[in-house]
């Protein structure tokens, strides 16, 4: 065992920070799909999407901007201007989705064109441009890293919302595409400048963008934003995952759902919850010094929902929140969806009295470089070096930018060993060891971020291009009981470190946040008889039919949305002055892979024709989904409607489905959206804010496309119970 010399106690924590959604607000009302990167400087920097920063503002071919602690921010400029946007987009293209990444040295940024020269009118392909610090210059490449995708009907898939990846085999991926053609994942070549090889498509078309890939655990999650970005109003964005044990996937979500099926999977990573951001989705996660993962995501604010008129621009700022791995699954905090007050900020900067960003200061052994005018002083290790006063005993984390010599290790509480040495990253704790092999082409000359930490009883080493979840080595260890105690961190061997940080690692939160649970039965119908006199109708179908314990209804020509407002819906009493959960039972079958827009049954909550929430079981192209959709009036000037939906869980020809009721403190009055396969196990989803109490029942209807006669949807009852 490599032991340290004893050194002083830890000073006392400094006091926390806190932030505020939106985080974007000081300097851009809108900041849509945001990306973020720590540079060697210690800041943390963001990228969106090209759009006006505010209303009636100049457009900017994307934005960017930095922070040191996130609760200030400086806006930074623009990634290109005409003059050096790239050469091969066509003139009218925007410049969406930028993904930032660092290796080889420089700062990558991938992004959509949204149209290029070779094709004006709508040809989407993925660009790239890098540079030599996270503020640039920018310089694009002379073509795309993938090109345009036809789609044999004179027009072209949606080659959009690219995602980087550094995979544990040493090879780079860029994931890419969208709701029109599904998503995909091709090898890059090593300088990441180009597609390589045959793609492999990772999620079914019509249900996923705006995707990102992190590896944790021997996993890889890919996330991805389902359902409308953009709807103003009525927006009901959220991000989904699935894992793999490849980067190629197959991706299946928690319940073993894949996300290329027909009824296809997804665990919900973040969606809304009843305060004012609805939509939250196109995300990209970082880790903080204490090891604690967020979520940084654009949303909107439902009260403020355009950045210009209604129907024009979405007024999308940047978000952030913490991600809790629970079971195996990001959750965003813990399940409670976006924050709306203030919360701790992520943990930046260094304890122990150490300058991140001069870390020979905060060292005994360690020899103070001039460094570069990006990342400013850096420290030499050769030898032996430790910190001046010792970490403190319990979970640690010590994470730098390093460029390494022929054999680094680091040392935790004089017990956790992990070094860098012969090609391989190696964790000894005791008498436990684990190594894994760094790819053959590994360039340790190159600045690398590498990480220690102890959290309980598991210890991780880990060597990556940046931080942002990509990996080319990690190494880990289970010691039941293992106590870590207070010394010096040390470390022995060869290497250069900046933007050095330890720090105690963030209490991890292993318990899903509380959802709607039923209590006793309050009232409903199980078909039993004919329907009573708590049931009514808007628009009395003829062919629903009360036999044999069921509902059966097959489904109208019909629909609700815009000005169609032409099917029937049956209601039934809900109760008054109380929070309450109202259930169904659904049997819908709309066959799989084939396309029949836009069959649907379910539960709607209403208050007319232009103001309800549906949640049904709906075939949306191939797909047979789950969606839970919001019709308002957005422009009372003239009546003019916005529809948008969120996903719920999975579909399944037998669906049970729930709606929630409460008000909240400001006495709104709020649906929360639930479904099940099997009655037992339920997925809690998004929630919709209606202005009022809302009238309760049931729909079945479609704008057809296939399948005539119409498929029956069968409901075996519809009660309402208690919400405990």
């Amino acid at each position: 065992m490599v032991a340290v010399a004893a050194g002083t106690s830890a000073a006392t924590a400094a006091p926390v920070v806190t932030t505020t959604n939106a985080i974007s607000s000081s300097f851009a009302d809108t900041f849509a799909d945001p990306s973020i990167i720590q540079g060697r400087d210690g800041y943390w920097y963001a990228y969106a999407t090209s759009d006006p920063l505010v209303a009636n503002g100049p457009f900017g071919l994307m934005h960017m901007a930095r922070t040191k602690d996130f609760s200030s921010w400086e806006y930074l400029g623009t990634v290109f201007n005409d003059e050096t946007k790239p050469a091969w987009a066509a003139p009218g293209s925007f410049f969406w989705a930028p993904d930032i990444r660092y290796f080889d040295g420089q700062y990558v940024m991938y992004f959509t064109v949204t149209d290029t020269a070779a094709n004006p009118g709508g040809d989407p392909a993925i660009g790239v441009a890098t540079a030599p610090t996270p503020a640039g210059p920018w310089t694009a490449t002379g073509g795309p890293v993938v090109a345009p995708k036809p789609d044999g009907n004179g027009g072209y898939f949606g080659t959009i919302d690219p995602a980087m990846l550094t995979a544990a085999d040493g090879k780079r991926y860029l994931y890419y595409g969208g709701f029109y053609g599904g998503i995909s994942v091709t090898e890059l070549s090593a300088d990441g400048m180009h597609a390589v090889g045959e793609p492999t498509q990772v999620t079914i078309g019509d249900r996923y963008e705006g995707s990102y890939v992190v590896y944790r655990d021997g996993w890889y999650y890919f996330m991805g934003s389902s359902m409308n970005c953009c709807a103003g109003p009525t927006t009901g964005y959220s991000v989904f995952a699935g894992r793999s044990r490849s980067p190629r996937g197959p991706f299946l979500d928690a319940d073993g759902a894949a996300l290329t099926g027909s009824r296809v999977g997804g665990t919900t990573v973040i969606t809304q919850n009843g305060n004012k951001w609805i939509g939250p989705g196109h995300h990209a996660f970082i880790t903080d010094a204490a090891g604690q993962d967020h979520i940084v995501y654009h949303a909107i604010d439902r009260g403020t929902p355009w950045l210009t008129n209604p129907f024009g621009i979405n007024r999308r700022p940047m978000l952030i929140d913490k991600i809790d791995w629970i079971n195996g699954w990001p959750r965003t905090r813990a399940g409670a969806g976006p924050s709306e007050g203030p919360v701790p900020a992520p943990t930046t900067g260094s304890s122990l009295g150490i300058d991140s960003t001069d870390p020979a200061a905060g060292l005994q052994g360690a020899t103070k470089q001039p460094g570069d005018s990006l990342g400013g002083p850096t420290a030499t290790i050769n030898g032996a070096a430790r910190t001046r006063a010792a970490a403190p005993a319990g979970s640690l984390r010590v994470e730098a930018d390093v460029r390494l010599g022929t054999s680094f290790t680091t040392v935790l509480g004089n017990q956790v060993v992990a070094t860098v040495a012969n090609n391989r990253v190696t964790l000894t704790v005791g008498r436990r060891t684990a190594s894994a092999n760094l790819p053959a082409d590994f360039d340790r000359t190159q600045w690398n971020k590498l990480s220690v930490q102890v959290s309980g009883s598991s210890v991780t080493a880990r060597l990556n291009d940046a931080g942002l979840g990509d990996v080319y080595a990690e190494a880990q260890v289970t010691v039941p009981g293992l106590k870590l105690g207070s010394a010096p961190v040390g470390w022995f061997g060869s290497a250069e470190v900046d933007n050095l940080t330890v720090r105690p690692v963030a209490r991890p939160v292993t318990r899903l946040a509380d959802v709607p649970r039923t209590g006793d039965l309050l009232s409903g119908d199980d078909f039993n008889g004919p329907l009573g006199a708590d049931w009514s109708w808007v628009r009395q179908d003829a062919k629903a039919t009360v036999a044999d314990g069921k509902l059966s209804w097959p489904l109208e020509n019909a629909d609700m949305t815009g000005s169609s407002n032409n099917a029937g819906l049956l209601f039934h009493t809900a109760p008054a002055g109380k929070s309450w959960i109202a259930e169904t039972k659904l049997h819908l079958d709309t066959g799989q892979g084939d396309v029949r827009n836009y069959q649907q049954a379910g539960m709607i909550a209403y208050l007319n024709d232009s103001d309800f929430a549906r949640l049904g079981s709906v075939a949306i192209w191939k797909t047979r989904q789950t969606e839970y959709g919001r019709e308002l009036v957005a422009r009372p000037s003239d009546g003019a409607t916005s529809y948008g939906a969120a996903a719920i869980g999975r579909s399944a020809p037998t669906l049970w489905m729930r709606l929630a009721y409460h008000q909240n403190a400001a006495g709104e009055h709020v649906y929360q959206a639930g479904t099940s396969v099997d009655g037992k196990n339920w997925t809690w989803g998004a929630s919709w804010v209606l202005p009022s109490a809302a009238r309760i029942g049931l729909y079945a209807h479609g704008e057809f496309t296939g399948a005539n006669p119409p498929p029956v949807a069968t409901f075996d009852y519809l009660k309402f119970y208690e919400s405990k």
